[in-house]
């Protein structure tokens, strides 16, 4: 348990430097009665094909929660772009639906 924790905090550490650096631009919410930021749609795309490709696999929220040992709310939350996923939540998600992660070279143009 011990270990989770402190990879959370690690990995919250790291974006926040990278936040710092700004290298993660951030957003404000208005709305929200507290300051709150955002990173602004730079992982929507990603997080839709996630959605569509559970969707499209006729998986649940909660089985694929149960899939990763993670909750219900957590994917939800995720893909109404209310958090931001680490990249090991990110990367479990899609190891689950049977996916793979690739870096790939952009195109020079």
């Amino acid at each position: 348990m011990m270990s989770k924790f402190f990879d959370d905090t690690i990995q919250g550490l790291m974006e926040a430097v990278e936040i710092e650096k700004g290298s993660i631009p951030l957003t404000g919410r208005p709305e929200m009665a507290a300051p709150t930021f955002y990173v602004p749609d730079s992982d929507t795309e990603l997080i839709g094909r996630l959605v569509e490709i559970r969707k499209n696999e006729n998986i649940s929220q909660s089985e694929l929660a149960k899939m990763i040992g993670s909750k219900q709310q957590a994917i939800s939350r995720l893909e109404k772009n209310e958090h931001s996923p680490s990249l090991k939540l990110f990367y479990s998600m899609v190891d689950a639906l049977g996916y793979e992660l690739q870096i790939v070279k952009k195109q020079e143009i």
